[in-house]
């Protein structure tokens, strides 16, 4: 799937060449921020997270639960993506090009590209302290990066998206590329022919419900929760645990 736009100011990627690419199992890098041009990659071994035995860390799990950061899905879409395509000191350059940036951005305006956030009260307001963006289609959820500026940040905000996701009806998590930090958290290696067969079955049967509507419904979930307990102590943390640990 060549591109061979070399404009500075090339055009976003249609959504619809996006969806395509992606149920085909494939999605577009760059070589550097203001590079316009992008190259499709099929990884040979594919890093996904088991979403029936992901199962968080003790600690991550009271971090989860105390509500250390208030956790929002899809209000801070552009910020998310932007944090992500940061320089950082252990990883200067970065994948994530304008082009590709804003091509999301239309994707998350079309419906099919979500955040998670991570905030912090600060004396200057809520603060964006780590989250996450991916692509959705069918049953299947595929994370292009994530971030965190305060300590397990990122972290929290890949509880919440499995979580979510359980809830949703999906039924694969990609994450590309195995690391040893993801690797760490979960996530294990398919072969390429195994990753395919997993979106065969993603699109079979009826799609996944949006990301957005469910966080809603636990919103209200633990609002509801809060008000019937006599000491008000129900949050979203602890319903996302309860429901991690419920059969799907």
């Amino acid at each position: 799937m060549p591109d061979t736009m070399h404009s500075p100011f090339a055009p976003i990627i249609p959504a619809e060449m996006l969806l395509l690419a992606y149920r085909g199992g494939v999605f577009p890098m760059a070589d550097g921020r203001d590079e316009s041009e992008v190259f499709w990659v099929e990884p040979r071994e594919r890093a996904i997270f088991p979403l029936d035995n992901f199962i968080p860390s003790r600690s991550l799990a009271k971090i989860v639960r105390q509500g250390r950061y208030r956790v929002t899905c899809d209000t801070a879409f552009g910020e998310v993506v932007a944090a992500c395509a940061a320089p950082r000191p252990d990883h200067p350059d970065t994948w994530i090009s304008q082009r590709i940036e804003q091509s999301y951005i239309a994707l998350h305006e079309a419906g099919h590209a979500h955040s998670i956030e991570c905030w912090r009260d600060s004396e200057h307001g809520p603060e964006l302290v780590g989250g996450l963006y991916g692509v959705s289609f069918d049953r299947t959820f595929c994370g292009e990066s994530m971030f965190s500026r305060a300590d397990n940040a990122s972290k929290v905000a890949l509880v919440w998206l499995v979580a979510l996701m359980r809830r949703a009806g999906f039924i694969l998590l990609d994450c590309q590329f195995m690391t040893d930090h993801l690797a760490s958290l979960g996530a294990v290696s398919l072969s390429r022919e195994d990753y395919r067969a997993l979106l065969s079955q993603s699109a079979r049967g009826q799609g996944a419900r949006p990301l957005d509507r469910v966080w809603h419904e636990l919103e209200a979930e633990a609002r509801t929760s809060a008000n019937q307990s006599s000491a008000g102590q129900s949050s979203p943390g602890k319903l996302i645990l309860q429901s991690l640990t419920q059969t799907s």
